[in-house]
């Protein structure tokens, strides 16, 4: 066995980067554009680096892959790192000057395009980014929260911009199945087929994998690497158990309110402190992310319960148990997704009655927002309720209920509430 000096053998880290340069081009035959992708060409000019982050397989890389293939780049003008590479296990702070020399020996253009990906499963690339980014342009991938923080902000002296990046959108998923996204307007069989295909999102979800194969095997397995890799590996193994727990009351609980406590309940760790550890973990791998309900009060809104939701469908519908049957609350997973996914700052009110999601722009509420699988006799007057409270609530002329498939246009006094189907809202 051969020992490897302190630094990274030069001849062994150049075999490994001109091998992943082959591999970015491979598995790319099926072409499914990103909406996100003319957004990072578009922040390139700030010469600032850019972090894309996200759950794992939602398609980081590809999406660096479409930015290089839209710009055209040649050899020489783009270099792409993967650290997900199990032969960059023994990368240290060492080896960064390494990748540069082997640009500079390599002939590669001044300023060239880095692709970084999955930065994290190295230390301390935080300095090196800082102190190459003002020679190159780069795009860096990773899937944990943390590279979003003020902590990275701050080592990189402020100079970065983040995108965080979903799996497929509906739209996206229309792409994958070779289906217009504007045909349904003038053709009724195209709205149909489309009508179909929201159902069969709403249920699978967007990973990319899943999407092409379709396959719900694909997201189970998904599943188990993250909460293996990414929350266990984090938390340490004697937390497998709470973890798993944890991750099984949250899928369950999705649109629901969720404390620290009654996590800790259902997962019998009576340290707070741990269960909230547990909670953030699953939160900086992108699994669930949490609504908190508006409150003027910023010490109120950190005590009062927050609300689960699950970043895919297709979590909840493969490893949550029975969850499929609860459609309103997959379309309400769904939605939030969505609103996340425009990158809308989005609470839950509730008074007398509650209204799903109020959308925050600057110091104001902007939008009101209710989802409810069909209006019926019965929930009509609920649902209509705790969306008016929440329009007088914050002066707001307008509101929505998004459902599954009913549409109409409900006037009350000066206000006006459109009922729109979400597979119509998802493609406006």
């Amino acid at each position: 066995m051969v020992i490897l000096s302190i630094a990274m053998k030069m001849e062994q880290l150049a075999y490994i980067l001109n091998d992943q340069q082959g591999r970015l081009e491979e598995d790319k035959q099926v072409c499914i554009d990103r909406e996100k992708a003319e957004e990072v060409i578009g922040m390139l000019s700030l010469k600032m680096p850019i972090i894309i982050t996200g759950v794992r397989r939602c398609g980081k890389s590809f999406l660096m892959y479409i930015v290089k293939t839209r710009l055209k780049l040649k050899e020489r003008q783009f270099l792409y790192v993967d650290f997900n590479d199990e032969r960059m296990s023994e990368f240290g702070v060492e080896d960064f000057q390494g990748i540069v020399d082997y640009m500079g020996s390599g002939g590669y253009e001044k300023g060239c395009l880095l692709l970084i990906d999955e930065i994290q499963e190295t230390k301390n690339w935080e300095k090196w980014i800082d102190r190459i980014k003002g020679s190159y342009r780069i795009i860096i991938t990773g899937s944990n929260s943390r590279m979003l923080s003020k902590e990275i902000s701050t080592l990189l002296t402020g100079r970065s911009i983040g995108i965080e990046l979903t799996p497929f959108s509906f739209k996206e998923f229309l792409d994958a199945k070779g289906v217009s996204k504007v045909g349904w307007k003038s053709r009724l069989e195209e709205k149909s087929r489309v009508k179909s295909l929201f159902a069969e999102f709403l249920e699978a979800g967007g990973f990319p994998k899943r999407v092409i194969t379709g396959s719900s095997i694909v997201t189970s397995e998904l599943f188990e690497n993250i909460l293996y890799r990414d929350v266990i590996g984090k938390l340490g193994k004697k937390m497998e158990r709470p973890a798993k727990e944890a991750a099984s009351f949250m899928l369950a609980n999705a649109g629901r309110d969720i404390s620290v406590r009654a996590v800790s309940e259902a997962i019998g760790v009576k340290n707070l402190l741990s269960t909230k550890q547990v909670i953030d973990t699953f939160e900086k791998a992108f699994i669930f992310f949490f609504v908190s309900k508006f409150d003027y009060s910023v010490r109120k809104q950190i005590q009062n319960p927050k609300k689960a939701y699950c970043i895919d469908n297709g979590f909840l519908t493969s490893v949550g148990f029975r969850f499929s049957e609860d459609r309103g609350r997959l379309l309400e997973n769904f939605v939030a997704v969505e609103l996340r996914r425009r990158g809308k700052e989005i609470y839950y009110s509730r008074e007398r009655g509650e209204c799903d999601f109020v959308v925050k722009e600057g110091l104001r509420i902007t939008g009101a927002v209710q989802v409810c699988y069909e209006i019926t006799k019965k929930n009509k007057e609920r649902e209509v309720s705790g969306l008016l409270e929440a329009m007088d609530k914050f002066k707001l002329k307008e509101g929505m209920i998004i459902t599954y498939d009913d549409e109409d246009s409900i006037v009350m006094e000066d206000k006006k509430v459109k009922v729109i189907p979400a597979w119509k809202w998802a493609l406006d």
